[in-house]
């Protein structure tokens, strides 16, 4: 009598990183849920503050990815970046908690389905005051940083970059400006505000000033203020985030207005 077969068990897969729960302090919890604006069974938005890497980055410190744990749930996946914002960048960013969610709304994004809107801060205002710039981008890399330049466009690692600006309100000093990306860019507003002479104010990376008037720059001052985009179980949605403590007072600061501020979970559908 043969001795009996015994089958091996399947290998399990190793979960990957991004996978791999992490721990999150009570206060890393409760500020991650403090940044809702909005939320439903499919999607989370937040108001992400300054300051604050997306995803990745070699800052040994947690990520708005890694701050996702705050939102887990057994038996369901932890919600997932749909797109990302510069570290400096404050503002509006969604993310999906289903898996349908976050292909729909990949989707959606590679066919330029979203309108976001952000508000910055330059030194002087813009000649003409409003328009459009159509200049296309090549990335440089200077020791371990990436840049982004403006480039003609027949070089090689040109990428077709295209930004609306328009002025909201300017004196001697300053100016406060709306941009709207066409396209997708790494550093595509920064760089081509910098193009027109109007860098923003707080970006030394290109060519920001860190101090207007007397007034400092704290940061990078460039605000995702809103995001339409289309929702996952139909129509459209639009959030709006308010503005930060820090972008008011340099507003404050300058003499410029401070716009209307969105009111809490300010939602609109189209």
């Amino acid at each position: 009598m043969s001795s009996p077969k015994f089958r091996r068990p399947p290998a399990q897969a190793k979960p990957k990183a991004s996978e791999t729960p992490i721990a999150l302090t009570p206060d890393e919890i409760a500020a991650a849920q403090s940044w809702v604006l909005y939320e439903d069974e499919t999607i989370i938005v937040l108001n992400k503050p300054a300051g604050l890497s997306s995803q990745g980055g070699r800052i040994k410190a947690h990520t708005l990815d890694d701050l996702l744990w705050a939102f887990a749930r057994p038996n369901r996946p932890r919600p997932k970046l749909v797109h990302r914002l510069d570290r400096d960048t404050s503002g509006v960013i969604l993310t999906a908690k289903t898996k349908p969610a976050a292909a729909m709304l990949g989707k959606a994004l590679e066919a330029k389905r979203f309108r976001k809107s952000y508000l910055a801060i330059v030194a002087g205002a813009p000649e003409p005051k409003g328009g459009m710039i159509d200049s296309p981008l090549r990335r440089e890399s200077i020791g371990r940083e990436a840049y982004m330049r403006v480039c003609e466009p027949d070089h090689p690692d040109a990428e077709t970059a295209r930004s609306r600006y328009r002025t909201l309100a300017h004196n001697g000093l300053a100016a406060l400006v709306e941009l709207s990306p066409d396209t997708g860019r790494m550093h595509q507003l920064r760089v081509h505000m910098a193009s027109i002479g109007r860098p923003l104010a707080g970006d030394s990376r290109y060519g920001g000033a860190l101090m207007l008037g007397g007034v400092p720059a704290p940061r990078l001052m460039l605000h995702a203020a809103s995001l339409a985009f289309p929702h996952p179980l139909g129509g459209e949605r639009k959030i709006l985030a308010p503005l930060p403590p820090d972008f008011v007072s340099m507003l404050e600061a300058l003499g410029l207005p401070v716009p209307e501020q969105p009111r809490p979970a300010s939602v609109e559908q189209a």
